[in-house]
């Protein structure tokens, strides 16, 4: 290993890829487009990616896989036995891992849902992060927060992350970008409202459901309810109101990116009435096809939509209610806001979220070296 570091001129930097090929949207979406910007990148780095299958998209030689098909906890115990041969580490699944390392580590921090009990947060990743993120914010060399929000919260809870954390706020998927109308002849005729996210408390559809449901008959038989999502967890309130609105309502549960694609272009209205988001990348993914978009006035979605879409109170049908009513009674807002939101989507980019990931973790090896004065901690 030290032999190819001397070969590149840099970095050997491990990775935690696991959900590159474990889960299809989120931060599976965020490790793939991480990997895919940095690749893009004229950097003498080598990047080994710990996971439990390869992922197969095609990366250049810098790019190295390293498998372990174990379960957790020890899938982490073995990668941090195995990483000793990077410079730095890039936790981006879990913050147990950064506490198993002796090398430097950065750790993203996507949010900090598991510490609102209101948004009813998974109970198995709840007890976890709440076991290791102040741990991991002692040990860790750097902080990836992906908002401003993000790292406000983080810092709130944690003082001692602010000297260590970076903010880098996410880009728009180059799958959607890219993406051709899929030949699926199923899918639901333009017009419709469009709400996308993993099925789960937080993503508010109950009260999404009564807002819709309060709207005049003849908008809601002009504009139907779309749902794309996989199902998370608690969905019990969720399914009941969405089956409650009958033929009203179309549950495609997750599609792949074109479909999901053809959906932003198709629908009249994306809503997104979330309780709180670490970033709310299906926001950023609607406005980049240039739609019309209602979202929360919260945590981090302003950030996200700037002037470029409409808000909402999510805690409030009758706010969530009149917004909808406002849109959809009006093409020329609708148009207005799209044109609006296509070009702030525009701003957010991958290959500046590598940049800012990269540089914490250059700076996290270092900060180590210089530390053990030259050479690496012990």
């Amino acid at each position: 290993m030290a032999e190819a570091r001397e070969s590149v001129g840099g970095l050997v930097i491990g990775i935690d890829a696991r959900a590159s090929t474990e889960v299809r949207a989120g931060r599976g979406r965020v490790v793939r487009e991480l990997l895919r910007a940095l690749a893009r990148r004229d950097d003498p780095h080598t990047y080994l990616c710990y996971a439990r299958e390869a992922w197969t998209e095609s990366l250049d030689g810098r790019f190295r896989w390293v498998l372990s098909r174990t379960r957790d906890p020890l899938w982490h115990l073995r990668t941090a036995r195995a990483a000793r041969s990077c410079d730095v580490f890039l936790s981006s699944n879990s913050y147990l891992t950064v506490l198993l390392l002796r090398i430097p580590a950065v750790a993203i921090v996507y949010d900090l849902v598991t510490f609102e009990r209101d948004m009813r947060p998974n109970l198995r990743s709840t007890i976890i992060e709440r076991l290791t993120l102040g741990r991991a914010v002692r040990r860790a060399r750097g902080l990836v927060c992906i908002s401003q929000a993000t790292a406000d919260a983080l810092v709130s809870r944690f003082p001692a992350a602010a000297a260590k954390a970076t903010v880098a706020p996410l880009g728009v998927p180059t799958a959607l970008e890219g993406s051709d109308s899929p030949t699926v002849e199923d899918l639901p005729a333009p017009g419709f409202v469009l709400a996308v996210g993993t099925l789960e408390p937080r993503k508010n559809m109950p009260r999404l459901v009564e807002a819709y449901a309060s709207l005049p008959e003849p908008v809601r038989s002009a504009h139907p309810l779309v749902v794309v999502g996989a199902r998370g967890w608690a969905t019990g309130p969720t399914l009941a109101a969405l089956r409650s609105l009958k033929d009203g309502c179309v549950m495609l549960g997750h599609v792949e990116d074109g479909v999901l694609a053809e959906l932003y272009r198709r629908c009249a209205v994306f809503c997104y009435p979330s309780l709180g988001e670490g970033f709310g990348l299906p926001v950023l993914e609607a406005m980049a096809a240039g739609t019309a978009v209602l979202t929360s006035n919260l945590s981090s979605l302003p950030e996200v939509g700037g002037d470029a879409v409409q808000y909402a109170d999510p805690r409030s049908t009758d706010s969530i209610r009149a917004g909808l009513q406002e849109l959809l009674s009006s093409p020329e807002r609708r148009r207005e806001l799209g044109e609006l939101a296509e070009r702030r989507a525009r701003d957010f980019s991958w290959d500046r979220t590598a940049e800012r990931v990269l540089a914490a973790l250059v700076r996290a090896a270092e900060a180590d070296r210089a530390l053990a004065g030259g050479g690496r901690a012990a």
